[in-house]
């Protein structure tokens, strides 16, 4: 009944989810949504000291100037490559939405499976960028320009990158048939977990915190790799990373 609820909710705004600009305005407002209690801390940790004792990198400072370029970077990729492929989208696969939600277990079984292959896909794009020279100078190199993260360098990449990934994400739930209300969740859910990885915050109630046994690496496992480069390729769990040998940790 919940999800039933919040499915008629959502498509009270019909008109508006069928617009071309739903989708681009969606990301960017979840995602900068998601980047703003970082930046809050960012801005405070230089005053608080109890703050910078959670910063992975205690030593790191984020300035205006950093938060503008990244912020400026990310602007530019939705309006100039990201919106004009929404609109393309748009004309060749028009949005259409039954009116029932989807059960809960099959939610949350999509969500998962998607956020699988998602860890997946990125785990083998990411390897390959950073193992092929040419890859890696030609399109990965810019998100590598900050060794300490941030949580508004989660989009600082190239055009390429940046479609890469979306594109990822976007056919994820068109190959595995979820329901629309599952794809917006998994859409939040991502570009969430994407954020946390990014914000060079190890807090207490961290993804990674939550999940037992070390399966997600979560902002440390990915702090990591912006570190050092040459480990922890997955963006989210371990397992892939564990399996080849690239797993790396603070302690190692």
């Amino acid at each position: 009944m919940l999800l039933q609820s919040l499915w008629d909710f959502i498509l009270g705004y019909n008109a508006w989810l069928r617009s071309p600009f739903f989708p681009v305005l969606f990301s960017l407002s979840v995602y900068l949504t998601f980047c703003l209690p970082f930046v809050v801390l960012d801005l405070l940790s230089p005053r608080l000291a109890w703050i910078r004792t959670f910063k992975i990198q205690q030593n790191s400072h984020v300035s205006w100037t950093m938060m503008w370029s990244c912020l400026a970077h990310s602007l530019y990729n939705h309006v100039v490559f990201l919106f004009p492929l929404t609109v393309l989208h748009w004309f060749w696969r028009p949005t259409s939405f039954m009116p029932e939600a989807p059960g809960t277990l099959r939610l949350i079984w999509d969500v998962v499976a998607c956020l699988l292959l998602f860890d997946f896909q990125y785990f083998i794009w990411h390897l390959l960028h950073h193992k092929v020279p040419w890859l890696y100078r030609t399109f990965h190199k810019v998100h590598h320009k900050h060794t300490s993260t941030f949580a508004l360098t989660t989009e600082y990449s190239g055009a390429w990158e940046t479609l890469s990934l979306g594109f990822f994400a976007g056919v994820n739930p068109l190959l595995l048939g979820c329901h629309p209300l599952t794809e917006m969740l998994f859409y939040v859910l991502n570009i969430w977990l994407s954020v946390e990885d990014h914000s060079g915050y190890d807090l207490p109630w961290s993804t990674h915190r939550l999940v037992p046994f070390g399966l997600y690496g979560g902002a440390p496992h990915h702090d990591l790799h912006h570190l050092k480069f040459k480990s922890n390729y997955a963006p989210y769990f371990t397992h892939w990373d564990r399996v080849l040998g690239t797993l790396h940790k603070h302690s190692d």
